[in-house]
């Protein structure tokens, strides 16, 4: 009877951990998915600035010189950003697949 209630709180255990373990992933899915909302927020934002680079011609002359450079500027900024995106999402991959893994495993033993 004892060793029953043992294996059965043992039990319990196995499945509090788990379960605290998919809302830990689930809770860093999240975070991984505010960023790359960010991220992709601010790639939007550096488009919208190139536009209005190109558009600025139309509207003040400035020397092309300038308009180039500061479109180049903008050019590597995004560069700079899809570096982290593309990086940021292999690891939301990754993530995602250890939720599934969990949960797989949850549902098959439990």
């Amino acid at each position: 009877m004892l060793l029953l209630l043992v294996l059965q709180l043992r039990l319990l255990l196995q499945q509090l951990l788990l379960l605290l373990l998919l809302l830990l992933l689930l809770l860093l899915l999240l975070m991984l998915l505010l960023l790359l909302l960010l991220l992709l927020l601010l790639l939007l934002l550096l488009l919208l600035l190139q536009l209005l680079i190109l558009l600025l011609p139309l509207l003040l002359p400035l020397p092309l010189i300038l308009l180039l450079l500061l479109l180049l500027l903008l050019l590597l900024l995004q560069q700079l950003l899809l570096l982290p995106l593309q990086q940021l999402l292999l690891l939301l991959l990754l993530v995602v697949r250890q939720l599934l893994l969990h949960c797989y495993c949850y549902f098959y033993y439990f």
